[in-house]
């Protein structure tokens, strides 16, 4: 029987029905392209999981809350556990925009009722689960970009701090670097590519259509454009070269960073990582290991479930 892990950085609400020991474990996976959900017994076995939409507390906190609180209800509804068993449940949270413990606790006030709620950035979560909750260190690409290092009790995040102000190796800045690409080029101050006509083309060639739609566009809207880069990227167009390279540059920065701190395991996870990999420094792309368990799981060890041996959780 696997061993519970214990948990990390965050807050925890007792519910009012709690016991002793928790029969069910939820780990939630709340970012900025979709939210997840996964149930295991105490065993570590899973019996259900959901999906629901994006739960970045730091873009729409209300919002966020509510998408966490329906995906946990379905992944309940899905194992069969009633409301009436709430006591019973553990739940730990891996959460984008989550950065201070006033974060965490006004989270775990949202599942008061529960044997536990625990929250944490889900950088957090992603690294425990990444190494099964021993020392390591975790790069994120993925909407957003960020690091981890997790070393004799310390625990440094690096980056991960928002569209605005990071996220240099993220699918949200290879999407907005091709969409100023494509801009440049219309103007003529750029120069025309494959990549940057495709671009163009979503928009019918329309670069005031582009600005009104950049206006309200959130991270994952411009995430949704990396695919393309990578795929001119791959026909050795100039400017998808360039931003997989740049993206690839901030991937390595933050590489070298928790390495410096520490961390002797590093994995590599999120929606480009992998994408990326071609356009790492090669010291860089060896260091990085696929992870053991994924963010979701991660939450479930936080709240101090355990997962069954394996690594079929880690996709």
């Amino acid at each position: 029987m696997p061993a519970a892990i214990p948990f990390a950085a965050g807050t925890f609400s007792q519910g009012p029905g709690a016991t002793d020991a928790p029969h069910w474990y939820v780990g939630v996976d709340g970012g900025a392209t979709r939210c997840r959900a996964r149930i295991r017994d105490a065993g570590g076995a899973v019996l259900a999981q959901a999906e629901g939409d994006a739960a970045n507390i730091h873009v729409d906190f209300a919002s966020a809350v509510s998408v966490m609180r329906s995906v946990v209800g379905e992944a309940l509804r899905k194992a069969g556990i009633g409301v009436g068993d709430s006591g019973r449940v553990a739940v730990g949270l891996g959460l984008a925009g989550l950065n201070d413990a006033a974060d965490a606790a006004e989270v775990a006030e949202a599942f008061a009722g529960y044997a536990l709620a625990r929250a944490a950035n889900d950088a957090t979560t992603a690294c425990i689960g990444a190494h099964a909750g021993a020392d390591g260190g975790l790069v994120i690409a993925g909407t957003g970009s960020a690091a981890i290092a997790r070393v004799a009790g310390a625990e440094t995040i690096v980056g991960g701090r928002g569209f605005a102000l990071g996220d240099a190796g993220s699918a949200a800045h290879i999407g907005l670097g091709a969409l100023r690409a494509a801009t440049l080029a219309f103007d003529g101050l750029g120069p025309r590519t494959g990549l940057t006509d495709e671009i163009l083309g979503v928009f019918d060639r329309d670069v005031v259509r582009m600005v009104r739609w950049a206006r309200a566009a959130k991270p994952g809207d411009y995430g949704s454009f990396a695919p393309r880069v990578f795929r001119c990227a791959a026909r050795a167009d100039p400017v998808a070269l360039a931003i997989a390279a740049s993206a690839a540059t901030a991937i390595g920065a933050l590489t070298g960073r928790v390495v410096a701190l520490g961390a002797q395991k590093v994995a590599l996870v999120g929606g480009v990582g992998e994408a990326l990999r071609p356009y790492l420094a090669h010291d860089t792309a060896a260091l990085l290991k696929p992870p053991l368990y994924d963010a979701t799981d991660g939450a479930i060890l936080m709240a101090g479930g355990a997962v069954a041996t394996g690594r079929e959780a880690a996709q």
